[in-house]
């Protein structure tokens, strides 16, 4: 069986659960909520009167807007509670919308908090808030045994097929496929490969090759 290393084991489940069940957009997504990361930086820059909570959210080039539609919020802000509501609003838009443009990603809105972003995120935020990486190291390796053996184990199953059996060939085919797919996004972000830079991880159908 492959051995990786804790860290290598957290970085490649990352990617290749992420991006085969989920299309390697949970992470993306979770930052256009509005209980994620990127607004609740905007909150904390209104709260504090500091833009700088989320200017770290955007490019450099995208800090001089940032910093006008600040300014702006905060004077609108006074003139009542409904002014509050929609210049707060049009700030975390901003916010997000530069953010998704600096990661290459197209903004589609702020998404309502309490969206499902399955078990790995929240984990991974988990761990950052108690400083302690155990449990979604546990939770990360765990998923990628499961997935590996699952492959595998389809794989080996249907590799000694009867050679005049195509359907069964083809069956065998996209089983190794499968299996090939999977072990080669879990080793490219091991070796360091980061989630937002590699590519999704395809199923293909019965019969076409990798």
């Amino acid at each position: 069986m492959m051995k990786l290393s804790g860290r290598r084991a957290m970085a490649a489940v990352a990617l290749a659960f992420t991006a085969t069940l989920l299309g390697a957009k949970s992470a993306y997504a979770h930052c256009d909520g509005m209980d994620g990361p990127v607004v609740k930086a905007a909150q904390k820059a209104l709260e504090t009167g500091d833009v700088k909570h989320a200017l770290v959210w955007v490019l450099a080039g995208d800090e001089q807007e940032i910093r006008h539609v600040f300014e702006h919020t905060r004077k609108v802000r006074v003139l009542g509670e409904d002014a509050r509501t929609l210049a707060d609003r049009f700030f975390f838009e901003t916010l997000v919308r530069l953010h998704r443009a600096g990661e290459g990603e197209p903004y589609t809105g702020l998404k309502p908090a309490g969206r499902d972003l399955g078990p790995a995120i929240p984990a991974a935020d988990r761990a950052l808030e108690t400083g302690s990486v155990a449990q979604l190291e546990q939770l990360l390796n765990s998923t990628m045994r499961e997935g590996l053996h699952e492959r595998f184990k389809a794989a080996a199953a249907a590799r000694n097929f009867v050679p005049d059996d195509l359907k069964a060939g083809r069956e065998y085919v996209h089983a190794y496929v499968l299996l090939l797919h999977y072990v080669e996004a879990l080793h490219a972000t091991a070796a360091g490969a980061g989630a937002h830079d590699a590519p999704a991880v395809k199923s293909p159908e019965p019969g076409h090759g990798h």
